[in-house]
């Protein structure tokens, strides 16, 4: 090709290069405003709710404490998160609360909440006096005059003010008061623990002491938090990561010998263990869960069963096709020595694949520990149960904090293992 040819060659490629690049942003564009009104992004953003959002995002790294008076016998109970568990003993509340047959809840910076034996006051620094008297005929709430402010929802038989300093809730039968509080409160003991408001030294002097083993129970037992429960729940989604995926492996092994060509001169029968591979591996895991949960029950076993079947597919997949790249030379080596089948495969076959089935079968272990939690909240087993629990009664939100920690650090655990696993089996290091 000549100079002038190959020149003129180059300038349209140029070109096209040049057309192309002007109109990919304009693609990307129009795909783009595509996927907004394809996906209902408008319809998204009309129906958000960022105020219960807010909610929850703080519920999430607080707590908070109800005050709530019963109106039909005006009696006061002071309680953690609104929970029996967390109820203070009678008599006693907290510093900011002062029972009696007046009791006044102070949220600070002028904010005062009366329970009266009939009406009920919020005194709100510059907005006024809102006073109130439940019964059978409604809240009957008296405003301040002037327009309504948007944190203040009142109606005949409701009234709900939110401010900065907490949240004031009457209805006919019940008065309920909500202070927040930064922190996880009872994470470690209850009210009801002898070491409840001790601070770490205090704690660490007790169990020196020889309160260690009354320490130790007095958490692991907490009623709020119910640590013996989680963790039992993280063992059980390792356990169900684990015996899906090494199951699957022990069944995929022998079978992707019968897929690859090199072992299995028979073309129906690697026809055969393909499309099984191809069916195993073409239901996701969740579609497997969900007919396994219908067809046994819920439980541990039947997510081990779906991470099983799914992997099976995928493990007989990557195991034939490692296993027809393996050099034949050791092979026939073994051969030469006068070994029989079963003897070249141990030990001309498998020494060569083992890195790459160890790869492999660690990878998806710590892939399944995560897939786990979801088909756990599924078949009711493992954290996964309690995650959905939490998030579905939209109740205490530092719940679904903490076991999303917990999800978090177990898959940096089992991310940790598995690469010091694959050193020590693979490349003979100890770390």
């Amino acid at each position: 090709m000549s100079d002038a040819a190959i020149l003129t060659e180059a300038r349209g490629l140029f070109r096209r290069k040049r057309l192309i690049a002007a109109a990919l942003p304009a693609t990307v564009l129009a795909y783009l405003i595509y996927i907004f009104f394809a996906f209902g992004v408008p319809d998204m953003i009309r129906t958000a709710d960022t105020k219960n959002a807010r909610i929850l995002v703080s519920d999430s790294y607080s707590h908070k404490v109800h005050v709530t008076r019963d109106n039909r016998d005006g009696s006061v109970d002071v309680a953690i998160e609104g929970e029996r568990k967390g109820r203070y003993p009678a008599g006693a509340a907290p510093a900011w609360v002062t029972l009696g047959d007046m009791t006044e809840i102070d949220l600070e910076d002028g904010h005062l909440i009366t329970f009266g034996p009939e009406l009920i006051t919020y005194d709100i620094p510059g907005y006024g006096r809102i006073t109130a008297q439940p019964g059978n005929r409604g809240v009957n709430a008296e405003l301040p005059p002037g327009d309504v402010p948007d944190w203040i929802n009142a109606s005949k038989n409701r009234l709900s003010i939110t401010t900065g300093a907490g949240r004031l809730t009457i209805t006919r039968n019940r008065s309920e008061v909500f202070r927040y509080f930064n922190g996880w409160e009872l994470f470690f003991f209850t009210l009801d623990s002898p070491f409840h408001g001790l601070g770490p030294g205090e704690v660490l002097s007790r169990a020196m002491a020889g309160d260690a083993a009354a320490i130790w129970r007095d958490f692991w037992t907490n009623k709020m938090w119910r640590h013996s429960d989680v963790a039992w729940a993280i063992f059980e989604t390792i356990l169900m990561a684990f015996l899906g995926t090494v199951g699957a492996a022990i069944i995929a092994l022998p079978l992707a010998f019968l897929a690859a060509r090199n072992f299995t001169p028979l073309g129906a029968a690697r026809f055969a263990a393909r499309r099984l591979f191809d069916f195993l591996r073409g239901v996701d895991g969740l579609i497997w869960t969900v007919v396994l949960s219908r067809a046994f029950g819920p439980g541990p076993m039947t997510g081990a069963l779906a991470i099983l079947l799914t992997d099976s597919g995928t493990f007989g997949k990557i195991f034939s096709e490692a296993l027809e790249n393996v050099d034949d030379r050791q092979i026939e080596g073994i051969r030469s020595t006068g070994a029989r089948p079963l003897q070249r495969y141990r030990f001309g076959v498998i020494p060569q694949v083992t890195p790459i089935l160890l790869s492999q079968i660690l990878y998806y272990l710590e892939s399944n520990v995560r897939s786990a939690t979801i088909i756990g909240a599924i078949t009711g087993g493992g954290i996964g149960l309690l995650l959905t629990q939490a998030i579905i009664t939209q109740k205490d939100w530092e719940e679904v904090s903490y076991y999303i920690v917990l999800i978090i650090l177990m898959v940096m655990l089992m991310d940790t293992l598995s690469g010091w696993l694959r050193r020590r089996l693979i490349h003979g290091k100890p770390a």
